[in-house]
């Protein structure tokens, strides 16, 4: 396809203020030795012409394409957890050369075949991704390759990386206590899936907090966070129709929608069987939102700031790509504190 004619380039900002192409490429890369006044005329002149270089030659002159990709997964929770992680991405991006694209993926299929494509074709300078397993090939793959990469999550085979996590382990824990100081005895846990690293701190935190409360646990294990609100709903239901039921449920995630899917799961599961939260059972709840007005039944919640976790994946991605040691380039988010979502009255 040929090329738009119309297209402002290096030449045409060269033309329209008497320069060389040269001395105005230096200029938009802010070069100290271009005086400071040219360097302001030619970057005024190129934002009134709307001149974008092209990725191509940028790749050509400086082997960057100042374009990082964020990996979903198609049947990620669509809605709220992506518009907040992306809002957080571009935000920390605002004002540097990045621009963002998102690479998407079926997790039905090889989760490889994206992280390949963008590595082998050099489409992007670094990569964002998320759902991370213990032992992660992508992670491997791309410490082999060199790729500059940041992970929502952490793997556990002592692989050095950028990543920021929310302590996970942390959350179950203070769950499980306030429940505790609630006067609960037997509590669920709605787990992650069983291949994903934060299954694994999530169960470290709930037994922690089964043992320092001296508390049981009530099995639940026919569903996970990846169910479907219906799937949740009638195991909820199931489950409390057992002859020894649990008075307690902490919630790993905000659910399908990132906006409270579990929960209007567990609350509609909870209806099924007659039962009325804040009465014969209480609710801990991990959110992106500090409070979900749409409810009105009684829960707790503690906050996962999910905007924030683009921030920082981006401004990690960043260092990365700037060549920073992986271990000044990873946070762990700690909650501290749960919230008691009390039912607004009209």
């Amino acid at each position: 396809m040929a090329r738009n004619s119309n297209h402002p380039t290096l030449k045409t900002i060269a033309t329209t203020l008497g320069l060389g192409i040269t001395t105005v490429s230096r200029a938009l890369r802010n070069d100290p030795k271009i005086g400071l006044k040219t360097r302001a005329l030619v970057q005024e002149t190129a934002h009134k012409l709307s001149y974008r270089p092209s990725r191509a030659g940028l790749r050509l002159r400086t082997g960057k394409t100042n374009v990082i990709s964020l990996v979903l997964d198609t049947q990620e929770q669509v809605g709220s957890f992506v518009s907040e992680i992306i809002f957080g991405i571009t935000e920390a991006l605002a004002g540097t050369a990045y621009h963002l694209i998102v690479t998407p993926y079926s997790r039905l299929k090889d989760p490889m075949e994206p992280i390949r494509y963008l590595v082998e074709t050099e489409s992007v300078d670094g990569i964002i991704i998320s759902r991370i397993e213990p032992d992660d090939e992508r992670v491997r793959y791309m410490l082999e390759h060199r790729i500059p990469f940041a992970t929502h999550g952490r793997t556990f085979a002592g692989m050095q990386h950028p990543y920021y996590d929310f302590d996970n382990e942390a959350f179950a824990r203070i769950a499980v206590r306030r429940l505790a100081n609630l006067g609960r005895k037997r509590i669920a846990l709605l787990s992650p899936p069983a291949d994903l690293s934060f299954h694994d701190h999530m169960r470290q935190g709930f037994h922690q907090g089964l043992v320092e409360c001296g508390v049981e646990e009530a099995p639940f294990h026919a569903v996970t966070n990846d169910n479907s609100i219906e799937q949740i709903r009638y195991a909820v239901r199931n489950l409390i129709k057992q002859e020894i039921r649990p008075d307690g449920i902490v919630s790993s995630s905000g659910g399908i929608s990132g906006t409270g899917g579990a929960l209007l799961a567990i609350l509609a599961g909870l209806a099924d069987a007659d039962v009325t939260p804040g009465r014969e059972i209480d609710i801990v709840t991990k959110q992106l939102f500090r409070k979900l007005p749409i409810f009105r039944e009684q829960y707790h919640t503690v906050h996962e700031d999910v905007r924030e976790a683009g921030r920082e994946l981006a401004t990690a991605l960043i260092g990365a790509i700037d060549g920073k040691p992986a271990d000044r380039l990873q946070t762990l988010a700690v909650p501290t504190d749960v919230i008691w979502q009390v039912p607004e009255t009209i």
